[in-house]
């Protein structure tokens, strides 16, 4: 899978069970351990990389030209600096040329140097890739040294014993510590992003790992939006006589999260409030409904997944990011699948029966991604207009 165009690699990929891959180096120097995946997308890796859910994760880009843009500050998709650090690295099939791109502030090597991601380059990502989908997600450890000196045998050792992201709770690790208020919405072509007025339906969001285009498109849809951490109360919660409330992405299993987070998702159930579960937030209603979650062999990750609205019948392209999914087999009967992948059949969405709550597997923010899926923003605020 080394395809590094120097005879001198200065980075490697260790995977558990042994295998070695060489390349040229980007990036931070230094290793680190992950779950190693794939992502699908042909655009927005810097969005990709700064996603917290990625936390605890090394992704590899199928795409082969990774970089052509460059980076700014206002794609970073991490809305707390609890979350600065999501991907742990990064696995390219070609080094990432100059930037070409109007709104280019810095290339992308340096970026990720500054953000502590480290980089491989002249990896033959179809192939990892192939490997993924038949064996499953492996651990790894990515390491780059500029002096291309690597204890493989130690990072093969590490690589082993890391206990993974089954049972780990993630979430704690890139939420904020305290609550903050977003105003922020969308961007727009020669205007940039713009401040909401104020008005409209307040909305909490729980934040796991929120990304801030969630929160623009909020406002974008009209809603005052203020952001509370993944371990925020009950009480806390509603002391803020939230119109509904948004459980967020993030990253790590959503049992482990599900600890803490679904005793209070229950109360906000109980007390009828209007709820919008997201990804890691989907997972966390379905949980509190009585359904289970598992472990997937390899994911998804991409901006170019098929799901289909099961009201409706309509096919819609979506992006998405997670290792864990709901079992839609076992569904309580308070809870109805409503979306569901074309990929594998597994569940993208369920509504609850008797609480004004639905959610979503995907990331309907489109942060990269095509715009299928905003309408899951302007149907929970239309509920919400509706119920006040």
């Amino acid at each position: 899978m080394s395809q590094a165009p120097s005879d001198r690699p200065t980075a490697a990929l260790v995977l558990a069970d042994g295998t070695v891959i060489y390349g040229q180096g980007l990036g931070a120097a230094g290793e680190a351990v992950g779950e190693v995946c794939f992502n699908t997308a042909m655009t927005g890796y810097q969005e990709i990389l700064t996603d917290p859910s990625y936390a605890g994760q090394i992704i590899t880009f199928t795409f082969p030209h990774i970089g052509n843009v460059g980076v700014n500050a206002e794609d970073v998709e991490n809305a707390s600096p609890a979350s600065a650090a999501a991907a742990r690295g990064a696995i390219f099939r070609a080094m990432a040329t100059s930037p070409s791109n109007y709104r280019a502030q810095l290339d992308l090597s340096a970026w990720m140097r500054r953000r502590g991601v480290i980089g491989i380059a002249g990896v033959d990502t179809r192939a990892l890739t192939a490997r993924i989908r038949e064996a499953g997600m492996p651990h790894g450890v990515i390491a780059h040294s500029p002096s291309g000196q690597f204890d493989l045998d130690a990072m093969q050792k590490r690589a082993a014993e890391w206990a993974g992201l089954e049972g780990r709770d993630l979430a704690r690790d890139v939420s904020p510590s305290q609550g903050y208020a977003s105003d922020e919405k969308g961007w727009e072509w020669g205007k940039g992003y713009l401040a909401h007025d104020g008005s409209g339906p307040h909305i909490v969001v729980i934040d796991y790992g929120v990304k801030r285009n969630i929160l623009r498109r909020l406002a974008s849809e009209g809603c005052r939006v203020s952001v509370v951490p993944a371990k925020a109360s009950f009480e806390d919660i509603m002391e803020k006589n939230p119109a509904g409330v948004v459980l967020s992405n993030g990253p790590g299993d959503p049992a482990a999260t599900g600890e803490y987070s679904v005793p209070v998702i229950r109360k906000l159930i109980e007390a009828q409030v209007p709820i919008l579960g997201i990804c890691l937030g989907h997972q966390m209603l379905a949980l509190a409904a009585g359904a289970k979650t598992k472990k997937m062999p390899q994911g998804h990750h991409g901006a170019n997944h098929p799901v289909k609205d099961l009201s409706t019948g309509k096919v819609e392209i979506v992006s998405m990011n997670h290792g864990f999914t709901v079992d839609g087999d076992n569904l309580p009967d308070n809870v109805e699948e409503t979306h569901i992948s074309l990929f594998d059949g597994t569940n993208t969405g369920i509504a609850l029966k008797n609480a004004p709550a639905f959610s979503v597997q995907y990331h309907p923010e489109a942060s990269p991604g095509p715009e299928d899926s905003f309408y899951i923003f302007r149907r929970f605020v239309e509920g919400l207009k509706q119920a006040a």
